[in-house]
């Protein structure tokens, strides 16, 4: 079997189809790289043996960047080997991301770090630009440790989320305002604004129900920092925001908030709603003492 003739032939067809790909998905793109890994993987010796091949890459590069361009040259071929190794399944490549979404994540060997990107490029329609501050900002390293170990690429099927899968621990929120020259109300309303923007940029099904949200009870007035709604999880969400570090009467409170929207404001059809407390700086001990499942305790910091 001719293996360079077979890649060659691939490319081919993937140069002269270039025009009809640009009005459909990705999916061809994909497919052609990821079976030029897998030709490259059998012609050198299968995948114990394919990481000694890095001649036969060279010499392949060499002549198809020659006739195709730099798109198909040694470093390229490399990739399309990796991208088959890390997904020999077949369909294991999800058309969602482009080529280019790929090269940013394949060189990360944790599987399940690899698989967080994924989702998230999947969830929330992150452009590679996105994708690479992600990486940059290390968000899987902010994930709680529960949720790094067994983490799957997603698919319509298996579509199942949790609040652990979309908040972080901590929330990097971009400021240009020096906050040691404003006053702590300021500081709140800005982080607040700071947050509102931050939720709704995840993607992952946030819409907001109120800012400052206003309830009554007895005659008595309360805001609640921010007020969402989220339609992968069918719950209301509560957010309060502390610019300080954790006190054991925050948790009263924010109970106490998610205590009215669930009596109030929560259909019956409606999942239980969710409580999450941002400080500026946590406390172990109050949090260990938290016994409700439904209040989730996380930080923040201004970049």
């Amino acid at each position: 079997m001719n293996y360079y003739k077979q890649v060659e032939s691939l490319i081919k067809n993937n140069e002269i189809n270039k025009k009809v790909r640009a009005l459909q998905d990705n999916s061809e793109t994909l497919y052609t790289y990821r079976n030029i890994g897998r030709l490259i993987v059998e012609a050198q010796g299968g995948k114990k043996r394919a990481k000694y091949g890095d001649g036969l890459i060279k010499e392949w590069g060499n002549k198809l960047s020659l006739k195709y361009g730099r798109n198909y040259d040694a470093r390229t071929l490399e990739r399309a080997r990796s991208l088959y190794l890390q997904f020999p399944i077949s369909g294991s490549v999800s058309p969602k991301l482009t080529w280019t979404h790929y090269r940013y994540i394949l060189p990360i060997k944790n599987i399940n770090e690899r698989n967080y990107y994924i989702n998230r490029v999947i969830l929330d329609n992150l452009s590679v630009r996105d994708l690479r501050r992600e990486i940059k900002n290390k968000s899987f390293d902010r994930l709680s440790y529960k949720d790094k170990n067994n983490i799957e690429i997603i698919s319509d099927t298996n579509l199942s989320l949790s609040i652990d899968d979309m908040i972080k621990d901590p929330i990097i929120l971009k400021s240009n305002i020096d906050t040691n020259e404003i006053n702590e109300k300021v500081i709140h309303k800005h982080i607040i604004s700071l947050l509102e923007d931050k939720f709704l940029e995840l993607g992952t099904g946030f819409a907001l129900v109120g800012h400052e949200y206003k309830i009554v009870i007895n005659n008595n007035t309360y805001h609640i920092d921010l007020l969402f709604f989220n339609t992968e999880l069918n719950s209301y969400i509560v957010v309060e925001v502390k610019t300080r570090a954790l006190k054991p009467q925050d948790i009263g409170q924010l109970e106490f908030y998610v205590g009215y929207v669930e009596n109030n404001i929560k259909k019956n059809y409606h999942n239980k709603t969710i409580g999450i407390l941002i400080v500026k700086k946590k406390n172990k001990y109050v949090i260990e003492y938290t016994t409700s499942p439904d209040i989730y305790v996380t930080t923040y910091m201004l970049n």
